[in-house]
């Protein structure tokens, strides 16, 4: 295992690249305080959508998500409390609408 400081790291940053390509970890260190490793990657199976729909239902069950769920059928936004007439939204968006079409 090989340690180098920053400064070197950054200015031979390939080959130490290349050392852990091959294998090797690298200690990276900051006024001879180890702060980081540079080491090979670990390739990891990504796992079945299955699993992962099972580990979501687990954390919703344990309350540490919430599942999304689809809207209801015919859904539409609801503003309340801004004392406008009903159908103002709606008004004001076809007059931006037409205006953006040139009518």
């Amino acid at each position: 295992m090989k340690a180098v400081g920053i400064k070197q790291l950054k200015a031979r940053l390939s080959e130490y690249v290349r050392l852990a390509h091959q294998g090797e970890t690298i200690l990276v260190t900051d006024r001879d305080e180890i702060v980081a490793e540079l080491r090979p990657a670990r390739l990891q199976a990504r796992p079945a959508a299955a699993d992962v729909d099972e580990m979501l239902d687990e954390l919703a069950e344990a309350g540490a998500l919430t599942r999304a769920g689809l809207p209801k059928q015919g859904w539409t936004w609801r503003v309340n409390g801004l004392g406008l007439p009903e159908g103002t939204a709606a008004a004001l968006l076809d007059e931006l609408r037409d205006d953006a079409t040139g009518r």
